[in-house]
């Protein structure tokens, strides 16, 4: 049924006529609801989503968050009062809003804080064939448009509102996922997965129905945007807690750790200690080599180096980028690559429109644990070779002059500045990256073995905290 949109007036725009300076990041729009982020910002967000589009359609999707109805209802109002049709695909993970705007070849808007807490929401968007739109590449033009209509000033309405309609795609996502593996590869498998109360629940289950020979457990399966079990970001080694006591306990053959909004997933092995992103990147990128000799994979700057050496020995080419999925999505475009990887445990293919997915990503480590016919604990061995720090972050109250200071002292390594800082020794290296909202540095460091990296990262928090 169409929902009922209400007339926008002026009286009822937000006092809080600042909100987009807050919520409008490098990536997407992310912010508390409803302070930074209401229904009239929503309303707003959409007219200038449409104004910055080339088409006549957009398909919205939505995660399980509380505010996640209302604020899609305005924000397609602002669509329509420009003359765009919305297609609504309802409650989605991410990469099935990606799949949509690929498969559809239009613009699309998922609402969703990803991994953030309860009382945050946000919009990622995207153009036609799933190609992403940041800060560079749409989304500074979408909150000047968005503040004009805040302000009282923005465009004016389309002679014709656009029409709204529902369309079902979960089906025809799960068998795009599984196309990406042969399921004789994956044979018989015992797999748990914590979908933490968020989209997992939802796609999940559809895509490993298909697979006859795989007995799937799904923890915290039921959507609920207040996450009553634990927070959605298994990034933080708590957050995957229960999973690896349940792989453990349950005799599973590895174990699953969505996000939020399902683009994401780390991974356990049967003794329940868990993959990072890079060991995952690397796995990844030599299945892809296989099926695509020479071909060319990205990896962003924090990956480990076993990445890059991995892609090089299989026979690939391996290219360096920024972290943040627009600039990855970017550049597979513009290079031909068949992969990417994050070691946030962001999964990019070629033949998912360059997008992101962390259901992907499972089936096909899953199919290269069947082709081995070893346990994943065995599998994963010749992609772990050095030792990581994590990711570490420490408030400063200048970065920019931090990081001059920590080059300076480190003058007699290599480095770059492709995303912060970059010092490379040649046995060990680190990357030094403010972060994008807050007066914090972001320190990774990867040395030689567990010694060598954590007397390194003691030498460098000394300098930048001096």
């Amino acid at each position: 049924m169409m929902p009922r949109f209400l007339p926008l007036t002026t009286d009822s725009l937000s006092p809080v006529m600042s909100a987009l300076a807050n919520i409008v990041k490098a990536y997407d729009i992310r912010g508390t609801v409803p302070d930074q982020f209401d229904a009239d910002v929503a309303h707003a967000l959409g007219v200038g989503f449409a104004t910055l589009i080339d088409s006549d359609e957009v398909v919205v999707a939505r995660d399980m968050r509380p505010s996640g109805p209302v604020l899609v209802e305005a924000f397609c109002r602002g669509l329509m009062e420009q003359g765009v049709d919305v297609i609504d695909i309802g409650l989605a993970s991410t990469d099935l809003m990606y799949y949509a705007s690929g498969v559809l070849d239009i613009p699309g808007a998922m609402f969703t804080a990803s991994h953030n807490p309860a009382g945050y929401n946000g919009v990622k968007l995207c153009l036609g064939g799933a190609r992403p739109v940041g800060i560079d590449t749409g989304l500074a033009e979408v909150q000047a448009v968005a503040q004009k209509v805040l302000d009282g000033v923005g465009p004016r309405m389309a002679a014709t509102s656009g029409a709204w309609s529902e369309r079902e795609l979960l089906s025809d996502f799960a068998d795009h996922v599984i196309s990406f593996i042969d399921p004789a590869d994956i044979g018989q498998m015992k797999v748990v997965a914590d979908t933490a109360n968020g989209m997992g629940g939802l796609v999940v289950p559809a895509v490993f129905e298909r697979l006859d020979g795989v007995e799937l457990e799904v923890m915290y399966p039921e959507l609920d945007g207040t996450f009553p079990n634990h927070p959605a970001d298994p990034l933080q080694p708590a957050n995957q807690r229960d999973l690896r006591a349940r792989v453990v306990a349950g005799g599973f053959d590895l174990g699953l750790a969505f996000d939020g909004d399902a683009d994401r997933v780390f991974v356990v092995d049967e003794t329940g200690q868990g993959l990072s992103g890079s060991t995952t990147t690397a796995l990844l990128a030599a299945a892809m080599l296989r099926q695509n000799p020479g071909a060319t994979v990205l990896h962003n700057l924090i990956c480990s180096k076993a990445v890059p050496e991995v892609v090089a020995e299989q026979g690939g080419v391996p290219v360096r980028t920024k972290v943040g999925h627009s600039f990855i999505k970017q550049i597979m475009a513009e290079t031909g690559a068949v992969f990417g990887g994050e070691h946030s445990a962001h999964y990019y293919f070629a033949r998912n429109f360059n997008a992101d997915s962390g259901l992907i990503a499972s089936l096909m480590v899953m199919a290269e644990v069947g082709r081995e016919d070893q346990p994943l604990s065995v599998v994963r061995k010749p992609f772990e070779r050095y030792s990581s720090s994590g990711e570490i972050n420490t408030h400063v109250e200048d970065v920019h002059a931090v990081i001059d200071r920590v080059s300076e002292q480190y003058s007699q390594h290599s480095q770059d500045r492709l995303d912060g800082l970059t010092v490379d020794s040649g046995t060990w290296w680190f990357n030094l990256r403010p972060s994008n909202t807050e007066p914090l540095l972001r320190l990774n460091y990867e040395g030689q073995d567990r010694s060598s990296c954590d007397d390194g990262v003691a030498e460098l928090l000394a300098v930048i905290t001096s």
